[in-house]
């Protein structure tokens, strides 16, 4: 059809917006419906059998669920015990999970800082064994945590619990999941009682941060990085997640570690595709990923990484770089490849 609008054969009553197009009409990447994703930091066990069955529509061939948690420990304080139960149950259910949505799944189990554990060294005696499970594929999520639930934990003695874990992450060749606290802009006041509306915890047990200062969420991170070297854990094998805006730079500017960028819950992060696809451009793709942390704690969206697939490619982000993001990287950092290996 001509671009002229006065010259238009178009069966419609008066020329429509086909007819002032360029003549090379924009032809969308196809290959974008179907393109395998991994999903590299859920907790997927905790969601229902028809959230994870929209992650198997939604294209996802892999996912990494993550047992470390203190929101789901029944009591407070909390014990080794309740830990290791988390352990136990993803342990458990994984495999059923896998043969009722056909993804594969690899296993993150780790020492959570959130709230203070009151017997640490238990759990990390108990962890040695459940690094050599052919399921396990990363240890976390853990990290420096500014400020706790229910009960503070000092820092020193949560350095000494990270680092020990990035040891055996090191002895067992595995990658470490970070959590790594984002910098939250003020929200509203809600209603006395309400809580956080969309996260399902007594927010009312937040104790007072044991890190302060001018940047404490970045000075975290920091010290996660710190305690790796201390450690003899490489960078490379470090995955920070809940990458943000106050991280990225020093993250993939000034380290080897990877950043992932959790695009589940942007009403209490802020982090979209839009950020992910400002750290294509500075820093290239080769240590950026995405995941999108659901769990039955929180509003999620299980289908928030397939969206950003299509976000980055709006935003001018290759094809051949959004594989690269969303599978190739994540499949190579967790041994994906190990499992059943298909070509797409």
């Amino acid at each position: 059809m001509p671009s002229d609008p006065s010259h238009s054969v178009s069966p419609t009553r008066r020329p429509t917006d086909e007819a002032y197009l360029d003549d090379d009409p924009f032809d969308p990447p196809s290959s974008l419906l179907t393109l395998p994703w991994a999903d590299c930091h859920n907790h997927a066990h905790t969601l229902s059998w028809e959230d994870r069955e929209r992650y198997a529509i939604s294209g996802c061939r892999a996912m990494v669920m993550v047992a470390s948690g203190y929101h789901w420990t029944p009591y407070k304080p909390v014990d080794a015990a309740d830990v290791q139960f988390l352990w136990d149950d993803v342990v458990n259910r994984r495999r059923a999970i896998e043969r009722n949505h056909f993804f594969e799944t690899g296993l993150a189990l780790g020492i959570h800082t959130g709230v203070r554990i009151t017997n640490p060294d238990d759990l990390l005696a108990l962890m040695e064994e459940y690094c050599e499970l052919d399921e396990v594929v990363a240890l976390g999520e853990t990290g420096i945590t500014p400020a706790q639930h229910a009960e503070s934990w000092g820092l020193d003695e949560q350095r000494a619990v990270v680092q020990a874990q990035m040891e055996l992450a090191d002895t067992y060749d595995l990658p470490v999941l970070l959590h790594t606290p984002n910098q939250i802009e003020d929200g509203p006041d809600y209603r006395p009682g309400v809580g956080l509306p969309g996260f399902e915890s007594n927010t009312s047990l937040g104790q007072d941060p044991v890190l302060t200062g001018d940047n404490p969420e970045l000075e975290a991170v920091k010290m996660d990085v710190e305690a790796a070297a201390d450690a003899g854990l490489a960078e490379e094998r470090i995955v920070a997640s809940h990458a943000d805006s106050n991280n990225v730079d020093y993250l993939l500017g000034e380290t080897d570690c990877y950043a992932s960028f959790t695009v589940g819950y942007p009403w209490l992060t802020g982090v979209t595709a839009t950020d992910v696809a400002e750290a294509i451009h500075e820093y290239g793709p080769d240590r950026v990923l995405m995941d999108t942390d659901c769990a039955n704690i929180l509003k999620t969206d299980v289908f928030s990484v397939k969206k950003a697939i299509f976000e980055l490619y709006r935003l001018g982000i290759d094809v051949d770089d959004i594989r690269q993001v969303v599978w190739e990287n994540p499949r190579g950092l967790f041994g994906f490849d190990d499992f059943e290996d298909e070509d797409y």
